[in-house]
């Protein structure tokens, strides 16, 4: 089926590949601020991401790059796309004017050029330097003023966790590296980090260097700095190709000769181009420019990552640290479970159908070796970050959309074993014992995490429905009622109650907590924020809760409108509504719920707003982290005009579409039209919605109504 998707989508695609949706990317948006997404070239999907690093530590600096810093310290081959903690970072090289070697440094900003798969900039010693990639491998060229030139290669460097100068631990534990000849470099380096990993890589020049000096180490570094020196041809070009592997130097070597056997930069430029394209083609809109970049900037970085780190003959290292061959050659990492479960997983079901088996398989992988399923993977490895068990969600969220190319009673079986089997971030027999997680038990997170754990629970319990498993579905279903169990009817929030269930005091419901920095019993977020968690697949529940409808939406109203104090963007709190803090993810839901209040027309009002006060087309024009996707995802996904409040329910919630018309396009030729009738950027309210000419009272759609294709009108009214 995989083969088929593709085959469908490569052949559809040349249809509408004329409109060269790449143009409307702007690679800068989200580099300036807490966007942290990174301006170099990647390919979807791809291993690699050759880029620009200003800076290898700070919260600012975890994609190795801030907009507004002309500091260089080189172009390192891998990097995240908006996450809140530093990683990868590998096989640094600078190229280097041997005769302005003071200005190495630095580059004049006004050269800096980005668009889909390539980037270049001039240096301030008058080396201009350009990239581009494949999937595996990155690829350099060098334009330098004269004959003589050096490239600095440091494979001690990577992108650091750590937040401050003080800690100066040398990232690189570990290395074997081997001068092979005069054209190339191969080894391999142990990292410790946000995770444990080891990466493998070989660097091969097109000309022979004349002299290769080894560098002193700092104290504590393992891996070694060269400076190389060539004399360069009439052209005064220099190339360089990096692979990279997560399983040997042999494994990166035929990952380069795979991927790029020739030394055509331009040819790899638009094979590039021409892959994104593809992705980029699968949805078209009717909007204005600015409009367009943002969208298919969103699109971009939707499909970025989870990255493919299975060589071309499928190998990979798992969790185990043992070498297997992937499922057709997939094996999936940069997995931002916390993050992707909500929007983005979901919207790549409809955008990018063939790659979901492989994630799914990957999770199952996973289980196998650790015993539980993935939490947050980074290079094939889970370092753990954020709570609750999220893969869960994602697997039920695939099977209930209908894919199949995996074994339902092993997923069922991995989701159960997860939720019983206690292990990092999970302790299950004190879950059990209490109902929920007693906050003089546990560290912090104690509210936040039973809330996202009866998330879980409520995931397996329809996964055990839907394969009959009666035990497990009873089981469940009762442990997805916990969050009652931590509900303060005086104060109308959930609060951290102890063993012997007496409430925390004192209780500010405005107060963000954080492990990192604040610790309390929410997760980058405050009470009013995580009181909505429930609501992923209870809103019954919650309503009854309140006490009907009508306090329902009194309690949302309040959400949006009590204002925030002294609102810290290290806690969560940015891009601000009232409580709303659409620049993390636990609020990204939550306006949707108006669609089940007394009014659904104020849903769409704040809907329009954060779309036009929080999203925009320039460097700074993503408020708070893109996580993988998410932050996108929720970009694309509203301003279609639908976006799921329970991500695994195969459901999504219908807002206020942002513009004139879009079509999504479909394997099988198929299409999903959305339209809004007397659209004006002022009409944000919906009158009526038909579906296939059918009017539709229940306030969503489903997965399966978009990918059986049709279209959804919205009458649209300015009142």
């Amino acid at each position: 089926m995989k083969k088929y998707l593709i085959i469908l989508f490569s052949a559809f695609s040349l249809l509408i590949n004329a409109q060269s949706n790449s143009r409307y990317v702007n690679v800068f948006i989200g580099t300036d601020g807490t966007g942290h997404t990174f301006p170099g070239p990647s390919m979807p999907f791809g291993m690699v991401q050759p880029g620009p690093d200003n800076r290898d530590f700070g919260w600012n600096y975890t994609s190795g790059y801030q907009f507004k810093d002309t500091v260089l310290m080189g172009f390192s081959q891998t990097r995240f796309n908006g996450t809140g903690i530093n990683e990868m970072g590998d096989v640094l090289l600078l190229p280097i004017n041997p005769k302005k070697e003071k200005l190495k440094n630095s580059y004049f900003k006004n050269t800096e050029t980005g668009k889909v798969g390539y980037y270049s900039l001039v240096k301030k010693d008058d080396v201009k330097v350009e990239l581009t990639c494949s999937e595996r491998v990155a690829f350099h060229q060098y334009t330098f003023p004269g004959n003589e030139a050096q490239v600095l290669v440091d494979l001690q460097h990577g992108l650091r966790f750590v937040f401050d100068e003080i800690n100066q631990k040398a990232l690189v534990v570990e290395s074997d590296v081997n001068v092979e000849n005069n054209n190339t470099i191969s080894g391999y380096c142990s990292t410790q980090n946000w995770v444990n990993r080891k990466y493998f890589f070989t660097i091969t020049f097109d000309q022979s260097f004349v002299k290769s000096t080894l560098l002193a180490n700092k104290e504590n570094e393992k891996a070694p700095t060269y400076l190389l020196n060539f004399l360069l041809a009439k052209n005064r070009r220099l190339k360089v190709k990096i692979a990279l592997s997560s399983v040997s130097i042999d494994g990166a070597k035929l990952n380069m000769q795979s991927e790029i056997p020739h030394w055509d930069f331009e040819k790899l430029c638009q094979d590039n181009l021409k892959a994104w394209e593809e992705y980029l083609s699968r949805i078209s809109i009717e909007a204005p420019k600015k409009q367009k970049e943002i969208f298919y900037t969103s699109m971009y970085h939707l499909f970025l990552q989870p990255s493919n780190i299975a060589d071309v003959d499928g190998k990979y290292r798992g969790v185990d640290d043992k070498i297997a061959i992937a499922p057709n050659k997939e094996y999936y990492s940069t997995l931002s479970i916390w993050d992707i479960y909500r929007g983005a997983f979901p919207l790549l079901q409809i955008l990018a159908p063939e790659k979901i088996n492989g994630i799914v398989q990957t999770m199952l992988i996973h289980h196998k070796a650790k015993g539980f399923l993935p939490i947050w993977t980074a290079w094939g490895q889970d370092n753990y970050c954020m709570i609750g068990n999220h893969s869960i969600p994602m697997i039920l969220s695939a099977y209930q959309n209908g894919f199949k190319c995996f074994d339902a009673s092993e997923a069922l079986n991995a989701m159960v074993e997860t939720s019983t089997i206690s292990h990092i971030n999970s302790d299950w027999e004190l879950y059990n014992q209490y109902g929920y997680y007693p906050f003089d038990k546990l560290d912090n997170e104690a509210v936040s995490r039973t809330l996202e754990s009866g998330y879980d629970d409520w995931c397996v319990a329809e996964m055990a429905k839907k394969l009959n498993q009666t035990d497990v579905l009873n089981t469940f279903k009762k442990r997805a009622k916990y969050y009652q169990n931590i509900y303060d009817k005086e104060t109308s929030f959930f609060r951290g109650k102890d063993s012997k269930g007496n409430w925390r005091k004192p209780f500010n419901p405005l107060m963000a907590t954080s492990p990192m920095n604040n610790p309390g019993d929410y997760t980058e977020a405050n009470a009013w924020q995580y009181f909505w968690t429930p609501t992923q697949y209870d809103i019954e529940g919650i309503t009854e809760l309140l006490g009907g409808t009508e306090n329902f939406t009194k309690k949302l109203n309040a959400f949006f409108t009590t204002e925030a104090i002294n609102p810290d963007k290290f806690l969560g709190q940015e891009a601000m509504i009232g409580q709303y803090a659409h620049g993390n993810e636990p609020s990204h839901h939550i306006i949707y719920l108006y669609a089940y209040s007394n009014e659904p027309t104020s849903g769409q009002k704040y809907i329009h707003q954060v779309i036009n006060e929080f999203h925009n087309n320039t460097p700074d024009g993503m408020i708070g982290n893109d996580d993988c996707g998410q932050m996108s995802a929720w970009y694309i996904l509203s301003t279609l005009g639908f976006y799921p409040i329970n991500p695994a329910n195969g459901e999504f919630v219908l807002g206020s579409p942002q513009l004139k018309k879009a079509t999504i396009h479909l394997p099988q030729n198929k299409r999903f039209t959305i339209e809004a009738k007397d659209f004006s950027e002022q009409a944000i309210f919906n009158e009526a919605r038909f579906l296939n000419g059918n009017i539709i009272n229940d306030p969503f759609i489903t997965y399966q109504d978009i990918m059986n294709g049709g279209n959804i009108t919205f009458k649209m009214t300015t009142k």
